[in-house]
């Protein structure tokens, strides 16, 4: 990959086909898309405007602008209002000169090659790890033990803690109440949650992970950092 950085920008390209759908039909199909960073936490897809279907981008007459992208032009996406940024030859960052930026969520269907890509675009770099582990954890809300396992399986992704996930045969299921919260994560899937006394959302599952994630399919991991968990008989810090 080749990389440029403006300020906290950072865009490298990327040899991975992304394509974009809207109403089952694609908008975009590059094997030339670039990944922009515009927050340090996960990229953006930019295409090449000659792999995006113009037919469907309609100028707004509209700005948006950004200290290190400059002024991108907004276009509606078909009936899309906004959904697309069009930086032409003027853009401070020379690479993105040319190129189209589709809103996410106005967007259906985003795929990898032939695999379809949830959330947000993944970052080539984080990793996740999910490996059987035989350390003793126990898990303590108030003093109260609500979970104590020696089957667990450790969640290792780049950049975070790792994340204990145990059996709900391990777990005091009668100290958790369900929670209308869901979260979503690109490598992991779709999360539910529980609620244990007065912590709202202290426990969470994901039922039907991602392939890359089945290995926690089910199981339940804890907020390490609002319980006291014991590795071992040693209190993590929190």
């Amino acid at each position: 990959m080749e990389t440029t950085n403006r300020g906290r920008v950072r865009v490298e390209t990327t040899a991975k086909r992304v394509r974009a759908f809207v109403n089952g039909r694609p908008v975009a199909d590059t094997t030339h898309a670039l990944l922009v960073w515009e927050s340090p936490h996960y990229p953006t897809y930019y295409f090449p405007v000659g792999d995006v279907d113009t037919d469907s981008l309609k100028a707004t007459g509209g700005t948006k602008h950004s200290p290190s992208r400059g002024d991108g032009l907004l276009h509606d996406l078909g009936e899309r209002r906004d959904a697309a940024l069009l930086y032409g030859d003027d853009a401070p960052l020379k690479e993105i000169r040319g190129h189209v930026r589709l809103d996410w969520d106005s967007v259906d269907n985003w795929f990898e090659e032939d695999e379809e890509v949830f959330f947000h675009p993944r970052d080539p770099y984080t990793r996740v790890d999910i490996l059987p582990s035989s350390r003793h954890i126990r898990v303590e809300v108030g003093g109260v033990t609500v979970a104590d396992s020696k089957h667990t399986r450790i969640l290792f992704e780049t950049g975070l803690r790792p994340r204990y996930y145990l059996p709900k045969t391990d777990v005091r299921l009668d100290l958790l109440t369900r929670s209308d919260s869901v979260t979503h994560c690109p490598y992991k899937g779709t999360a539910e949650y529980w609620s244990i006394g007065e912590g709202k959302d202290l426990v969470w599952s994901y039922p039907t992970p991602l392939p890359e994630s089945q290995k926690i399919a089910g199981l339940v991991s804890f907020y390490n950092e609002k319980m006291d968990i014991y590795v071992d008989g040693v209190l993590e810090q929190r």
